[in-house]
Parts: structure tokens; sequence; C-alpha cells
């Protein structure tokens, strides 16, 4: 991948149609060879994707565990996006299968619809681990799961439910751990309907609401660590955030700015992942 390119032109034939969704849309998808590329549709979600990623990099999770983009601007047709690039995690034979589709396969009801039947947050997490575990195999899936309710609780990623949490179907049947994708619904980045640009970030943060098992991250949070202990830890601070971002430079400075304060404020509010 050529970092330093600042357009790429994309052609509809490249054109990817996803049954994953977003609770808000799905956004505009390519693949040419083995890079994805994808183009802001409700705001800056290219950089949320961006920069969850590089600070992931400053984390306990090893390089294969999380997917690394880079931000490109897009020519499709007569139009021009920002967005993301990423390379394609998937060996060949392999499958990415979301826990919906997984649960639907083997249980025929909705995964969703049954977890938010359970009384109580601590339930839901366990049910949903016990199942995936039951399904794939998978023994550390409440670490795993734990993990993410930490990256989404930091970062304020909105949109973690079961259409967006998934698991790899290997070719020889076996099931391995997805690595860390899919964080554009991080940082405020929806600026056309719930977060926009002239709206207060300190008055925006509390609104956000998390998607997994409850819509409050930190309940999510704290039960998970209960049940799960403590999995991820961060290294970064305010300087790395302000390099990692103002790189990020096809973005509109106050955008950058934005996202800079909405971190700083995120890493405050959780000095015992540090």
């Amino acid at each position: 991948m050529d970092k330093g390119r600042e357009m790429i032109e994309l052609f509809d034939n490249e054109k990817v149609e996803h049954k994953r969704h977003s609770s808000k849309g799905n956004q505009l998808k390519w693949k040419r060879d083995d890079i994805w590329y994808k183009a802001d549709y409700l705001g800056y979600e290219g950089l949320a994707e961006v920069i969850v990623s590089q600070l992931l990099s400053h984390s306990d999770l090893k390089d294969d565990e999380y997917v690394l983009y880079t931000p490109i601007r897009i020519k499709a047709g007569n139009a021009i996006y920002n967005g993301a690039e990423s390379r394609d995690f998937l060996k060949p034979g392999s499958q990415l299968i979301t826990l919906e589709r997984l649960y639907k396969t083997i249980y025929g009801r909705s995964l969703h619809e049954e977890i938010f039947h359970i009384h109580g947050i601590e339930n839901r997490i366990e049910y949903l681990v016990s199942r995936v575990k039951e399904c794939t195999e998978l023994a550390d899936f409440g670490t795993y799961l734990n993990r993410l309710l930490t990256i989404d609780a930091l970062f304020l990623n909105e949109d973690r439910h079961m259409h967006n949490i998934a698991v790899i179907k290997k070719s020889d049947g076996s099931f391995d751990y997805c690595p860390i994708f899919d964080n554009g619904g991080a940082l405020l980045s929806d600026t056309s309907m719930d977060y926009p640009m002239n709206m207060g970030i300190y008055e925006m943060i509390p609104t956000v609401k998390a998607k997994t098992v409850s819509d409050s991250f930190d309940e999510q949070l704290d039960a998970s660590e209960k049940l799960y202990g403590y999995n991820l830890k961060f290294s970064f601070n305010n300087s790395d955030i302000e390099k990692a971002v103002q790189a990020a430079d096809i973005y509109e400075a106050d955008i950058r700015e934005r996202v800079i304060t909405v971190l700083r404020e995120q890493r405050r509010k959780y000095p015992y992942l540090f």
C-alpha cells in the first residue's frame, strides 16, 4: 500500500455490496487486489478508522490483532470522497461471519433479540460468550469481547452490534478470532445526523450510546471486566494523539481539532487503561 498516495480512482466493477450492516446504513466500499477502500458516508468515518487503528498500535495488541487503516481520497465517477484504505486480512478459503449470522444459521433466531430479552448486563454477556464458544470453540472469546468493549468505551464507537462483531471461519471449518476493525462509528464521526460540527463536544460525548449488550459504554465495560478481567492497556499520550490526527491532513483542521479534543477527554476519563 502506497501510504504517500493522496487519491485513487475506483470504478463500479470494484464496488462491493456487503450484507453486514451499520446501524446507520452502509458506506460505499470497493476492493482492488487485496486492498479495501471505504468512503466517508455520514461525516469523517475514515478519520475515525485511521486514528483508532493507529492508537491501537500503542496498546497490548499484537500487529495481527487489529487492522491498520490509512487515509485516502477516493475518486468514483464524478464524486470525490475522503475515506480509508486497509489490507484484506482474510486468507484464501476463509470467510468472515458475523455473530448475528452465525447464531441465526445454527439456532434459527436473532442473537440481537435474544440478548436484549435477557435481564442484566452480566447475564447478557455470559450468554453471548457461552453461545459463541459453543458455536466456534473459541475458548477465550470473553477476553476478546472485553477488549472490544474497552476499545468502544475509550473511542466512543457507537456501532458495535451483532452484525458488526465477527469471527473467521477457516478453510478447514475451524474458527479464529477476527482482527479488530470497523471503528468508523467512533469519535463522534457522524456529523450529518447525531453529532453536527456546530454542537459542543462536551455536551455530545455523554449522549453517545453503545449497542452491544447495553446502551451504556461504562455499564457493559464494567460487567465484562467483572467477568473476564482487564485485558487491554494503552500507552499513547496527548502528544501521540496530536501527531496521529494532524498527519491525516486530507481532513479539515476543525475536524482534526475536534477529534483531538474528544481523544484527550476520553483518555482523561479512563486513566486506568493507561
